[in-house]
């Protein structure tokens, strides 16, 4: 028996050193983490329980029968995060360069199926050079069936990506379809083709870090959620972002203890600037409104017109939804509309309310819009609000014009309250537009045209530009005092606890794609 057990610790110890001591002091020396060091990071101390330690690849061809690892590459398992159960997958960038092989691929499909069996997250921590070349298709049906799991595992349990290392090709589209991915700077890269497939076909010169890395796909193609400093950064943005959703589509976000005190906002009242086409930074709404300190801003440098992310109410999990004035005066366009649609058909999967500050002028018009379909990416906002059944409640600060009030969770799409502040314009365009159309007859008669029209657009602004049309109507359930915002939404969101709203019996909509 001592002979076996200690062969069966010589096996382990082969298994945790991976590729071996050289290449794990290299991938030190790029400023990256092995992938049992990042496992490590992540789980809570000693909760981490390995699966498929001793795999080995079964491939013989071109010279690989030679040359085999414990493990073959990727290190799979379940543990905990704050006491809750996740499971990892971790890619060893020491062994094959971390490339992706049959058995590589059945050792992440596994944990994939355990976490649907029993409802809890999936973490993939990406450090790998691809589809392993030497075994030709195996490795690409390898990739394929880890896809079909991620679209089958999609809203019904969360999946996070960070991606640590190199991840191009066929790899990158795991990622893609999960909930969030986290790329850190520097050290990380995305993309489908590489500089040096860029350079023969279309003769860029492109470096990698420009072409896909976190910067790049942070604040230009919006691949990635969030660009980290370091992998240590990475890694504790997950654990934030797991603190505000729930294990599985079935059970509600984790929420905190919450000692009711003087919700009232003054600060609030002095926040819309005088003139109208002033600007001002809605985060400062968001900060004063939610609980201290506790906002998680999603896709911060990405179409910065519209500000999504997490955050809570009187210890209560919220997603919010917010156009930003001080950004192309807090427009809707095309990449703000797919940025948005997409946070809200992840917190309706998840059961995470949604809070909406409306402060939006319409849609950006132009040819560049148009021609790359705004229409379309319109549409996929407006889907996605009217498809949640998540309880959903708008605050119009200032702003609300034309078909972006309709969007931007109005009564009419299925909103359960809408408070606007005595400062809200809800109206089909500005008062100098609506001024010059609707009285064009008489502004053109008058002697004085500019004094007329002045009149006129001061008309319209009194008549329609402010809050009390709408709430005459009922489409405004409320107009509420600034100050008194963070109170109303504490109780309307707790009346609205126990919402029940179904879709209609459907296989499944066809969204705008």
């Amino acid at each position: 028996m001592t002979n076996k057990l200690d062969l069966l610790e010589q096996k382990k110890a082969e298994a945790l050193l991976g590729g071996g001591q050289k290449r794990i002091d290299a991938q030190h020396k790029k400023g990256k983490l092995t992938a049992r060091e990042r496992i490590h990071f992540l789980l809570d101390e000693g909760s981490f329980e390995e699966i498929g330690m001793l795999v080995q690849h079964r491939s013989n061809d071109f010279g690989l029968d030679k040359e085999k690892y414990l493990g073959d590459g990727v290190v799979t398992g379940y543990g905990n995060i704050n006491g809750r159960l996740v499971y990892v997958f971790s890619q060893d960038f020491t062994v094959f360069g971390g490339s992706l092989s049959e058995t590589h691929a059945e050792k992440i499909c596994k944990i994939m199926d355990l976490a649907m069996k029993n409802g809890a997250p999936v973490i993939g921590l990406n450090d790998s050079g691809g589809a392993r070349i030497q075994e030709g298709v195996v490795s690409l049906g390898g990739y394929a069936d880890i896809f079909y799991r991620n679209v089958r595992s999609s809203g019904v349990i969360p999946q996070f990506s960070a991606i640590m290392g190199p991840c191009a090709g066929g790899a990158v589209y795991s990622p893609a379809i999960t909930d969030f991915i986290l790329m850190v700077e520097n050290t990380s890269y995305m993309f489908v083709t590489g500089p040096n497939v860029v350079k023969t076909v279309t003769h860029e010169e492109v470096t990698s870090e420009e072409l896909g890395g976190a910067i790049t796909h942070s604040s230009k193609s919006g691949v990635t959620h969030f660009a980290c400093a370091n992998e240590i950064e990475a890694i504790n943005h997950i654990k934030s972002l797991l603190s505000y959703v729930p294990q599985n589509c079935e059970e509600d976000a984790p929420s905190l203890p919450y000692e009711a005190g003087n919700e009232l906002r003054p600060e609030l009242n002095a926040i819309i600037p005088e003139n109208a086409n002033q600007p001002y930074d809605i985060r400062e709404v968001i900060e004063k409104v939610i609980d201290e300190n506790s906002f998680l801003e999603v896709h911060k440098l990405f179409a910065e017109n519209i500000v999504v992310g997490f955050a809570r109410l009187a210890g209560k999990s919220i997603g919010i939804v917010a156009n930003q004035p001080a950004v192309l005066a807090g427009v809707l366009d095309i990449h703000s509309s797919t940025k948005a649609a997409r946070f809200v058909r992840f917190c309706d999967c998840f059961n995470i309310p949604l809070l909406v500050f409306e402060d939006v002028p319409g849609f950006l018009p132009g040819t560049d819009q148009e021609w790359n379909a705004i229409i379309t990416n319109g549409a996929k906002l407006l889907y996605a609000f009217s498809e949640a059944t998540v309880p959903r409640i708008t605050v119009i600060t200032r702003k609300a014009y034309g078909g972006a009030y309709d969007v931007m969770n109005s009564k009419h799409i299925g909103a359960d309250m809408n408070y606007a502040w005595p400062t809200a314009e809800i109206a089909v365009m500005g008062a100098k537009g609506a001024a010059e159309i609707i009285f064009k007859n008489e502004i053109n008669a008058a002697e004085n045209k500019a004094d007329k029209w002045k009149e006129k657009e001061a008309e319209y602004q009194e008549m329609f530009a402010n809050p009390y049309r709408a709430a005459e109507r009922g489409f405004i359930d409320e107009v509420i005092k600034p100050e008194e915002t963070r109170l109303k939404l504490i109780k309307a969101f707790k009346m609205l606890e126990n919402k029940v709203d179904k879709l209609p019996k459907k296989k499944h909509g066809n969204i705008p794609l």
